[in-house]
C-alpha cells in the first residue's frame, strides 16, 4: 500500500478498529457543546473585576485538548492550557475539582443524548459492514464512558465485535489517549496482531496513539479541516469520510 493510498488492503489487514464520536457516530457535536458550557459557566465563576472572560473555543481548544482523551485527562489538559491548576481535593466543599467539572460535562452530554438521541454516519456503518462481510473483525473504542448508550442510541451496537470504552479503560487501568493501550487492548480482544489491525480515528491524540502502538493501517478522518496535522501526528493516509476507503484483496 502506498503512502496516502485511500485503501483498507485485507490481505495485509485482518482487523479494524473504529474511533466511536466524530467516526461512527455524529457525536462529537454534544461532546463539544457540553465541553463548552461547563468550560464556560467555570471560566465566568473566575472572572473577577477586570478581568476579561475567555471562553471556550470550540475549534482550536476542543480539538486540541478534549478530542478523544479521557475526562479528566481533558480536564486537566485544557485547565493547563489557561494556567489554571485546581486541586482533586479542594479546600472548601464545593469548589471545583477537575472530577467535578468532568462530572459537569457528563451530565450535560447525557441530557443532550436523552433528549436527541444519536445517529451513525451512514457511510461509515456501510464500511463496517461491507468490512463484516468479508471476514475482516471490528472494534469500537472510545474515551467515553458513555460509549455503549450512544452506540445503542445510534442502533449500530451490533457492528462490532469487541468494545474497548472509558469504562473498561477505567476497569483496566488503561491510559487514555495519546497513549496506545486502548487501541492495544481493542486489537488484542480481536485476535490480531498491531501490525495487521487499521485504525479509523479523527482526534489528533487518538491519530497518535495509533500511530504510537505500530498499527498497520492508520486512517485519520478528517472532518474539521486537520488534514495537515493528523499526517503530522502519524497517520498513513487521511480521508474526508471513511466512505472514500476502498476495500481491496482478499482476508486470508
Amino acid at each position: 500500500m502506498l503512502p496516502g493510498e485511500a485503501v483498507i488492503p485485507l490481505d495485509e489487514i485482518e482487523a479494524v478498529v473504529f474511533d466511536v464520536d466524530g467516526v461512527v457516530t455524529d457525536t462529537t457535536p454534544v461532546h463539544a457543546a457540553a465541553w463548552k458550557q461547563t468550560f464556560d459557566a467555570f471560566l465566568r465563576s473566575r472572572a473577577g473585576p477586570g478581568s476579561a472572560f475567555r471562553p471556550f473555543r470550540l475549534r482550536e481548544d476542543y480539538l486540541e485538548f478534549v478530542d478523544g482523551k479521557a475526562r479528566l485527562d481533558g480536564v486537566r489538559a485544557f485547565l493547563t492550557s489557561r494556567g489554571i491548576s485546581l486541586p482533586d481535593d479542594p479546600p472548601r466543599p464545593g469548589d471545583a475539582t477537575p472530577a467535578s467539572l468532568g462530572e459537569s460535562k457528563d451530565r450535560r452530554f447525557l441530557e443532550q443524548l436523552r433528549r436527541y438521541g444519536a445517529s451513525a454516519f451512514p457511510s461509515t456503518a456501510a464500511l463496517i459492514r461491507r468490512l463484516r462481510r468479508a471476514g475482516v473483525a471490528t472494534a469500537a473504542v472510545s474515551a467515553s464512558r458513555n460509549c455503549a448508550a450512544v452506540l445503542r442510541a445510534a442502533g449500530v451496537e451490533g457492528l462490532f465485535d469487541a468494545r474497548v470504552d472509558g469504562v473498561e479503560a477505567g476497569r483496566l487501568g488503561l491510559p487514555g489517549k495519546p497513549d496506545p493501550a486502548v487501541f492495544l487492548e481493542a486489537a488484542r480482544r480481536l485476535g490480531a496482531p498491531p501490525e495487521r489491525t487499521a485504525v479509523l480515528e479523527d482526534s489528533l491524540a487518538g491519530v497518535e496513539a495509533a500511530a504510537r502502538g505500530g498499527f498497520g493501517l492508520v486512517v485519520g478522518v478528517d472532518r474539521g479541516g486537520q488534514e495537515a496535522e493528523l499526517y503530522r501526528r502519524g497517520a498513513h493516509t487521511v480521508v474526508a469520510d471513511p466512505g472514500d476507503l476502498e476495500i481491496t484483496g482478499a482476508y486470508r
